[in-house]
Parts: C-alpha cells; structure tokens; sequence
C-alpha cells in the first residue's frame, strides 16, 4: 500500500507544528506571569513571590530550549517539503520571518541569561527589566508569525507578478483584515495555558503536601486569570469569528456543518458530517442557532458548502476541531470562575474540603494544550486547499519526494516528538514533587545559602 505523498507531506508539517505551538504557548503568557511575579516581590518584599519566581523560571527555560529547538526544526520544512511556497511567497513570507529574528530573538537571546541567572549577580531592578524584556520578545515573536500566517489567511498589500507575490504595502500586508484578531485569540490563549498550568502544578504540589506559601499565591493567581480570560477568550472569539464569516466563509460553513445556503441556519450541536452525501446524520441542531450566533441576527444569511465547489477544506476535521475548542473552552471558563470562588472568598477552608476543586484543576493543567491545538486545526484545515488563500494551492508548492522518504521522516519525527513530551511531562512531575522550603531560614542555612550563592542560579520554590 503506497500512501500519497502529498498527504505524507503534510502531516509531516502537521505533526512539527502540533508539537512546536505547545510550547510557545506556555513560555510568551508564563514569562508576564513570571514579571508579575518580580513585581510583586520588588514591591512588597515578600520572599513566597520571589520563591514562586524561581520555581517557575525553570519550568519557563525548559519550556522555551523544547520549542527554540522544534522551531528551527520546522522551519526547515519550507525547504525540504515545500520549496514552492518560498519561491512564491517568499518576498513576503521571508522579510517577516527574518524581522522576528531582528526583533524577538534578539532580544530574547540578550536577556535571557540574566532572566535566569542574574540572581545576586545583577541588581534587582536589572533583574527585573531583563524579565520585561523576554516577556515583550515572546510576544513580538507571535505578533509577526502571526503576521503571516494570517496573511496567508487574508491576504492583502501585495501584487502578482508571473504567479510571484511582491508587497505593494508592508502597512496592508502586516496588518490584514484577520491580524488583529488572530493576535488577540492567540496572546489570550497563551496567557490561559499559563494559567491553567500554574494552577494544575499548584493544585497537584498542594494534593502530595508538598505545597508552601507560595504555591497558594500561585495558584490564586492563576484562578484570578482565568476568571478574567476566559470570558475575555469568549467574546474576542466571537468577534474572531464575524471576520473570518466575512472573508472566509467556507472555513465558518465547515465549522459549522452548513451545507446548503440559508437564512435562519440551525446551529449543529452535534453530528457526523459526511463530504459525499452532503449531509450531517444524526444531527442535534438548535433552529437559528448558527445565524444568531455567527451574524448576530436571527435570520442571518450564512453560505453553505455547496456553494463553493470542490474549493472546500475537509469537513469532518474542522467540524470536530472547532467543537474540541469551544467544548474545552467553556470548561475552561466554568472551573475558571469556580476556582475564583474557592479560593478567594473560602480562603480558610483546609486542604481537604477543596480536595474536589483541586483535584479538577489537577486534570485541566494541560486543558490550554487541547484548545490550541484544537483551534489551530479549525485555521489551518479550514484554510485548505489554499496555502494563500484563494490564490496559491497548497498542492502546487509542495516538494516531489517518494512516499517512503516522507514515511521515514515522518516516523522519525513523531518518535522523537512523543519521547520529548514525555520526557517534559515526567521532567515537570520531578520538579513538582520536590516540598517547598520554609520562608524563614536559620542562621546556620543563612550562612550556607549565602556560601552557595555564586554556584547556585536560583532557589528552586513553589
């Protein structure tokens, strides 16, 4: 049985960057989180905060090395896999992949090192600048990968030269029509990972009795954040999804099941979508629900699949996708608001009688992985068969390579993938089960604490 390349081809890139996003996704909202933390102890010179700091800093380092290392990984598939994609787009694609380098890298690679081991090397205000400076790089490296791939979700400010594009308008191509959006969606996604990770590991530490002041503060802080960005991830995806319903709609129909043209569209709850009869079976449907909920009126006109052809993304996986994203999402916001709750306004109850929420924020630690992932299958799948959309193919841009070369590569990559993550889920259990030390120190562990200080680069705490 010979498999078609061009399949092979892209689940190769499907499964680096499946694998890539996971962890930029923790490191640009950990690194505020981790800043929030410096303020808080540059402030009120509580020792719990600093503590937190260097707990997490080393959660945060391991992260950012996995997803350096998977990036240049990935990278590398314009190359080998899709050659055509850079030899078209490449006067736009690669201008913004070398600003990131020009502006996240170097800053991030200037400040790291004193990010994490300035402690007693540098003063407290540098220490605390440098953390600025690595959180604002995280962030400027989404704001121009995001850049391009929405881009090559809306394209604008460009023209067609001989199938070639060349920029008419860096100002237009930067920021098209879904930037703003897609950046909003992705910066508050990474900041609810984080959240939802600090409260996991929080939760998890305080269920061992391993927990310290600090791991309370942690944890408080992660509910307060969910609280707030959850609701928040609600309503910027609602106003994500009125742009792409006006500039792509057969990604929206395919979220949604639509298949014919209609005002008044039901809202598909639940169903199985099937490409060759046109239809869903065993549909649950809400009648309206998808005008309403899509256009905001309940008669709104939403275009069906029929409507454009064999110029339609695969169905059955943005459909599933999307209600991945939601379902995990609206949980996210109910634990969220839940966690608040106990936390804040029962902070005297004892461990045991929250046993049941931490229990529940213990399984979702890893809750802002799936929807990520989740969402970003809906807007990659959902761009398809377009690499840019409504313009260049994804099967004209990709490379001529055997089936049995892309297999190899293929099961190499995954192999190697599935044995990192393990080890980074089994590197952050290790890291968990250490008990937190006491806030006050002895005279004796004063003076071995101040003997360590030049070989030690942090305290490790939580």
């Amino acid at each position: 049985m010979e498999f078609d390349p061009f399949l092979l081809a892209r689940l190769q890139f499907a499964a680096n960057i499946s694998f890539h996003i996971l962890f930029p996704t923790i490191t640009i909202g950990l690194c505020w989180v981790l800043f929030y933390f410096r303020l808080r102890y540059t402030f009120s010179g509580d020792k719990a905060w600093e503590y937190a700091y260097f707990f997490w800093v080393k959660i945060f380092a391991l992260s950012f090395a996995l997803g350096v290392v998977s990036g240049i990984t990935m990278s590398f598939q314009f190359g080998t896999n899709w050659p055509g994609f850079m030899e078209r787009a490449g006067n736009i694609a690669g201008p913004l992949l070398g600003y990131e380098v020009l502006t996240a890298f170097f800053l991030e690679a200037s400040f790291l090192g004193i990010m994490l081991f300035g402690k007693n090397r540098v003063s407290n205000r540098l220490h605390l600048v440098s953390c600025a400076l690595v959180a604002v790089g995280t962030s400027f490296s989404a704001f121009w990968i995001l850049s391009l791939n929405s881009w090559m979700q809306t394209p604008t400010g460009f023209r067609l030269e001989d199938g070639v594009f060349f920029v008419d308008s860096w100002w237009e191509a930067i920021f098209n029509p879904s930037f703003p959006y897609r950046l909003a969606h992705m910066l508050n996604a990474s900041l609810l990972t984080a959240a939802f990770l600090i409260m996991g590991v929080s939760a998890w530490r305080a269920m061992r009795q391993v927990d310290g002041p600090a791991t309370w503060k942690v944890m408080r802080t992660g509910a307060l954040m969910a609280a707030v960005l959850a609701p928040l991830q609600v309503w910027i995806g609602d106003l994500h999804g009125l742009n792409t319903l006006e500039h792509q709609p057969a990604k929206i129909a395919a979220m949604e099941g639509i298949w014919e043209t209609e005002k008044g569209a039901p809202l598909t709850l639940f169903g199985f979508p099937d490409e060759e009869a046109k239809t869903n079976h065993m549909a649950i449907t809400i009648p309206h629900g998808a005008s309403l909920i899509l256009t905001h009126d309940w008669n709104g006109e939403i275009q069906g699949l029929n409507e454009f052809g064999d110029d339609i993304p695969p169905v059955a996986p943005v459909f599933w996708a999307f209600r991945v994203m939601v379902g995990v999402g609206m949980l996210m916001v109910m634990v969220g608001w839940w966690a608040a709750w106990r936390l804040f306004r029962r902070r005297d109850e004892n461990r045991d009688s929250q046993l049941w929420l931490l229990r529940a924020l213990s399984v979702m630690t890893f809750s802002g992985w799936v929807a990520v992932l989740a969402g970003w299958y809906v807007t990659e799948i959902g761009r398809q068969p377009w690499v840019v959309s409504g313009l260049l193919r994804t099967s004209e841009v990709v490379a001529d390579h055997s089936s049995a070369t892309l297999m190899g590569t293929l099961f190499g990559y995954v192999l190697l993938y599935a044995f990192l993550l393990v080890s980074y889920i089994a590197a952050l259990r290790y890291m968990a089960t250490k008990p937190a030390r006491s806030l006050t120190l002895t005279p004796q562990q004063r003076a071995m604490k101040a003997e360590q200080a030049d070989d030690e680069p942090a305290e490790g705490e939580a």
